[in-house]
């Protein structure tokens, strides 16, 4: 065995939450028969000439571990300024700045990252590291061939692509949420524009017509006439009468004296017949 057995139930514990909640974009691949042969495989991240690929990084774990680092290469080839032509990963977690309490998971994200920011100062590619600082558009280019060429299958691997049993389990796993029932319509009245309608008076009750007694004569002197010394009859002044009452008075009188004056310039008959025989 190359590693203690307090090493091995590390290892053990770290691949089984790996596997079981792995991060964005990474994935491990164990072999049956001996569970220290680890691969992983980080997917090509976005907006790099990697992307569209998968690559595998394989370990190796000695005596030294946790104590020193794995040793990791790149299994499937790729251009870049930090990774030789043998898959050799130059990245300082690996060398100064290991720890003991690293792990697989943190490995396989450090180098994610170097794949977004390469470094060319410490390039083990020289001609990566030199296209990159000078001509990047045709590092660009010749990392996306090789990407093309050695990292991208027709299709996914399977260990990013979701199982029946875990999509089935994933559904069961979410609550069954019932849409509410739509809001009853409610009817909507728009007020009229027109100026509201006063209500109808109630109708009055139906009475005789009853004369006003202000503007009503007696009927005593209504009609009662007098005598004057001339012996003509004249009619006796009415009480003042309103002033519908005294325009119907006036219209009457001015008929009757129109009448009078027609009567008398109209000659009789008796007249008419004196004329003729004074003619003759």
């Amino acid at each position: 065995m190359s590693v203690t057995p307090a090493a091995m139930r590390r290892l053990m514990r770290e691949i089984t939450q790996l596997k079981n909640s792995p991060p964005e974009g990474i994935r491990i691949v164990t072999s049956e028969e001996n569970i220290l042969d680890v691969t992983g495989i980080i997917e090509g991240p976005e907006g790099t000439p990697y992307a569209g690929g998968y690559f595998r990084v394989r370990f190796k774990f000695t005596e030294a571990f946790p104590a020193g680092p794995p040793k990791c290469w790149f299994a499937t080839k790729i251009f870049h300024p930090n990774v030789s032509s043998a898959g050799e990963i130059c990245v300082n977690t690996l060398k100064k700045d290991w720890k003991s309490t690293y792990g697989i998971g943190h490995i396989l994200v450090t180098v994610k990252c170097l794949l977004i920011y390469p470094n060319p100062e410490s390039a083990l590619d020289e001609e990566a590291g030199k296209l990159l600082l000078e001509d990047y558009d045709s590092y660009f280019s010749r990392a996306k061939l090789i990407t093309n060429v050695h990292a991208t299958p027709r299709t996914k691997p399977l260990e990013f692509q979701a199982s029946g049993s875990e999509t089935e389990e994933a559904g069961a796993s979410l609550p069954t949420v019932t849409p509410p029932a739509p809001a009853p319509t409610k009817a909507i009245t728009i007020p009229s524009t027109s100026s509201p309608r006063k209500p109808a008076s109630p109708a009055l009750p139906s009475q005789p017509l009853q004369s006003s007694p202000a503007n009503t004569l007696p009927s005593s002197h209504s009609s009662s006439s007098f005598s004057s010394k001339d012996g003509k009859e004249r009619l006796t002044s009415p009480s003042p009468l309103s002033t519908a009452d005294s325009n119907i008075a006036t219209t009457l009188n001015a008929a009757s004296k129109a009448a009078k004056r027609s009567a008398a310039s109209a000659p009789t008959g008796t007249e008419k017949r004196k004329k003729a025989l004074k003619r003759l």
